[in-house]
């Protein structure tokens, strides 16, 4: 039988369907809410605060086909893609999902019977593996299914046993293995020839069965659960009879076009597999808003693109390429994944951007390394140039090596390895699970948010915390948490910060300082005066002056948001926003700095918006229906099944759970503070709106009058007698360099009269003084002039600082080179300097030193010269 990936695809998630699953859409590579990975890397991570306990859905059991990264951090498999069968930065990860519902029996009947009575793979081609102490596992696979027992391994922790985190949910793994048949090396699952091609695993059942305490105790869970896992790109080599992944119909086409753009003839080159593979991980992280960078994901996914640039470039490339490839990847997989087809521009623009950046790095790299070789003290390059080349220019070591090896060199490869190892483990730090699952603050909770209409409730309190336990009441005077059945209070989410506010129950008050969510609790942060009970009912008062300015600036930021994309292009995806009742932030994506012309069109923009008064208004919908609509997700945000959709007239569409304005011209106007860059193509706008915005235009008149006045003229002609002045003050600068010339030249005819001859050359040491530091440089240049063949060293004291310079006439550099002679001066002053054989400069903080400094240059001049 043969399928196609989209077919095996399909077949899968209507197989679990079928079964009773909820078929849920692949989500994001970036993890929703969780700081802990880099990436989605498997099909559960979506799913994770379920598994926890921390989430809860409407349905028991799932199926999804889950687009998943592993490049970087803890799951990293770049360097081996091209050189296996089966590595990928990019892959999809089918996968059927039980929370609390089925558990080993049905996990294994499901996977049976889609592989056997589905696919119809021959049972004969199977073989399964089971953690060694799972007698239930192994009992259903070989009483229940019917697996000869000498095609059952028992395996141990290390690869059949899963855990979540040192903490918290955990389980015995059963694995699905296919054979490719004896005419591929390697042997079963648990063999010394295990690594070997021919037994590929294509399935992973998880059972998560356990709760793992901290001294290691394994505790049964109340709600076993199953995580199942396999990789499209595996079975489909299984379903289309080829023993390699690139070999499947995806992968074929990718590399079929590569060829083509590039100009090359060998399909089965190794290169080609890293081009195919980096187009689709390069591609979707774009699509789901990552954008090249110097850190985190778009470090990584700068990395991926300059891999495979530099794998074109072995191929013969000339010119862009790699962006070329984004048409055809839609063409195999943009009726899956309708994004990449929406999204193909961007994707386009942003890797023919960054390779057009690498290109001009590649030189940067290449100037570096001759420059470090012209450098080297011996004939081994160390180990951290090597890696800084690597890490900072995208060099690979073989290519350094080579280079090297052109100049008769070695490289330090156990100084490079070191340097990876460090890095390495600084990624590996972020993909941890955090916080011992065992110690979380937890709560069963679920809280009706009456937010949205009312600024107040009454409620009954339905659970306390006092540092972080569970109790059943709340002293006078204690600090502590208090969980209401409903309540008005919006807590902190979405960039959103917590409402603030009171709870009051029989004279008793409750000082609301925070609102945070645990779970699907709203926790009511804050101290009370008197006791508090469980069971105790309260009236809930949110500071509702507060909550309007943070109304206004939380729609003023989805009016931000839509205006730059509308002025910078449909790239600017949000990468982060903090809204306060004060001001609104706005982290995006974009690749230069915005200029003042444009934030002048965005502000504009946005309040003329504001002066149509247009209604804000918000519909529930399930997320599919919500995505068709064209409303916009945000940046590393979560979202239930039914998503609640917020709509400005017809300016803007976004997914927000926030609390807004009716209109908007409740906003009143809006005024943009600031922009900067924040991280590499990540930029930061700060704005203002409301009596905010009001305050800083008072502010901005206030300064403006201030610089009137101190410019002796009014507001309107500011500029104006601004550039007379500054013009008034270039020419100040002019004349007092033209003097300062004029001492430096009168200075120096008497310094050349008195020079000193040290082994037959003329050398001028002396202390100068009255002149500007800037000037010793066109000083010295005149006095090598006069001198025609010598040496200058000069000093200067000035502002509790010391300048030192060196220059050395062309003929003597084989000789005296400026930065020996300046280098040890400086170290007297307590600095250091460089520069050119025949020009070097340093500065110091020890003034009193500078005679010792300078007859410490002599000194190593008498040497040099003898």
């Amino acid at each position: 039988m043969h399928m196609t990936s989209a077919e095996i695809r399909e077949a899968f998630l209507a197989f679990f369907a079928a079964k009773g699953h909820q078929r849920v859409p692949s989500a994001s590579l970036i993890p929703g809410n969780d700081p802990t990975l880099l990436f989605t890397n498997a099909g559960m991570v979506p799913f994770k605060d379920v598994f926890l306990g921390d989430e809860q859905r409407d349905y028991t059991r799932a199926v999804s086909a889950q687009r998943c990264i592993r490049a970087g951090g803890k799951h990293n498999d770049l360097e081996n893609v091209g050189y296996t069968a089966r590595h990928h930065t990019f892959f999809e990860m089918l996968g059927n999902f039980s929370f609390g519902d089925y558990f080993k029996k049905e996990a294994i009947d499901f996977a049976w019977e889609f592989l056997t009575g589905k696919l119809q793979i021959p049972a004969s081609k199977l073989w399964v593996t089971v953690y060694t102490e799972d007698d239930e596992a192994y009992d259903l696979w070989a009483n229940h299914i019917g697996v000869p027992t000498d095609r059952i391994s028992r395996i141990g922790a290390k690869d059949n046993f899963w855990s979540m985190g040192d903490t918290g949910p955990c389980g015995p793994c059963s694995e699905i293995f296919y054979d490719h048949g004896d005419d591929v090396w390697g042997g079963p699952p648990g063999t010394p020839e295990e690594d070997g091609d021919r037994y590929i695993e294509i399935w992973n059942l998880v059972f998560m069965q356990y709760n793992r305490q901290a001294d290691g105790t394994l505790l049964p869970l109340p709600k076993p659960s199953v995580d199942t896992g396999m990789g499209l790109e595996r079975i489909a080599a299984v379903m289309q009879h080829v023993h390699s992944n690139y070999e499947i119909d995806l992968f074929k086409a990718l590399i079929h076009d590569a060829a083509e753009i590039i100009g090359t003839t060998d399909t089965s080159s190794q290169s080609l597999r890293v081009i195919a593979d980096h187009i689709r991980s390069c591609s979707f992280l774009i699509a789901d808003g990552v954008q090249p960078s110097n850190e985190g994901r778009g470090y990584v996914l700068r990395r991926i693109i300059r891999r495979a640039v530099r794998h074109g470039s072995m191929l013969g490339a000339e010119g862009t390429f790699f962006y070329r490839l984004v048409a055809s990847l839609v063409r195999q997989m943009g009726d899956a994944y309708p994004e990449l087809r929406s999204k193909q521009r961007i994707i386009e623009d942003a890797l023919r951007r960054e390779e057009e950046q690498f290109r001009k790095t590649l030189e940067r790299g290449l100037a570096m390394l001759h420059d470090a070789i012209a450098n080297l003290d011996g004939t081994v390059l160390p180990g951290d140039v090597v890696f800084k080349l690597y890490d900072t220019y995208g060099f690979p070591m073989d290519l350094t090596a080579d280079i090297a090896r052109e100049k008769e060199l070695t490289i330090d490869e156990d100084g490079f390895q070191a340097a990876m190892e460090q890095q390495r483990q600084r990624a590996q730090q972020a993909s941890s699970f955090g916080v011992d699952y065992n110690q979380r603050l937890k709560s069963s909770a679920q809280t009706e948010f009456s937010g949205y209409a009312n600024d107040s409730d009454v409620a009954t309190i339905v659970e306390l915390f006092v540092d972080g336990e569970s109790v059943t009441e709340l002293a006078a005077g204690q600090k502590g948490i208090v969980v209401l059945s409903r309540t008005p209070f919006y807590a902190e989410s979405g960039g959103q910060v917590g409402d603030t506010g009171k709870l009051t129950s029989q004279g008793v008050e409750f000082q609301v300082t925070d609102t945070q969510l645990i779970g699907k609790a709203i926790a009511h942060h804050g101290q009370a005066t008197g006791k508090l009970t469980v069971g105790d009912t309260v009236s809930a008062q949110i500071d509702s002056e507060r909550r309007e300015s943070i109304k206004r600036n939380h729609t003023a930021t989805h009016l931000l948001h839509a205006a730059l994309r509308n002025v910078l292009g449909e790239h600017v995806v949000q990468k982060g926003s903090l809204v306060t009742a004060e001001r609104l932030r706005f982290d995006f994506s974009h690749y230069e700095a915005v200029t003042a012309q444009q934030l002048d069109i965005i502000e504009r923009q946005i309040n003329e918006e504001i002066l149509k008064n247009h209604p804000v208004e918000a519909q529930i919908m399930p997320i599919e229906q919500a995505q068709q609509a064209g409303a916009m997700a945000l940046f590393g945000e979560k979202y239930d099944d039914d998503v609640r959709v917020l709509t400005i007239g017809a300016y803007s569409m976004e997914l927000c759970g926030g609390t807004h304005v009716q209109r908007t011209g409740d906003i009143g106007v809006v005024r943009i503070v600031s922009e900067a860059g924040i991280a590499s193509g990540v930029r930061r706008i700060e704005a203002v709106s409301g009596t905010g915005a009001v305050l800083f235009n008072l502010q901005q008149q206030q300064q403006l009058r201030q610089v009137a006045e101190l410019l002796k003229t009014d507001s309107t002609h500011v500029g104006e007698r601004l550039q007379q002045q500054l013009e008034r003050s270039r020419q100040l600068e002019r004349t007092i360099d033209e003097l300062n010339q004029k001492l430096a030249a009168h200075a120096g005819s008497s310094l050349v009269d008195n020079a000193l001859t040290i082994h037959g050359t003329r050398v001028i040491i002396a202390e100068v003084a009255n002149i500007e530091a800037k000037a010793l440089r066109n000083m010295v240049d005149d006095l090598k002039n006069q001198l025609q063949s010598g040496v200058v060293v000069l000093g200067l004291a000035s502002d509790g600082k010391v300048s030192l310079i060196v220059g050395v006439t062309k003929d003597l550099t084989a000789r005296v080179r400026a930065g020996d002679v300046v280098n040890v001066a400086a170290e007297k002053v307590g600095g250091k300097g460089g520069g050119r054989p025949d020009l070097a400069q340093a500065g110091g903080s020890d003034v009193k030193a500078l005679p010792d400094a300078l007859a410490t240059a002599q000194a190593k001049l008498e040497e040099l010269l003898r």
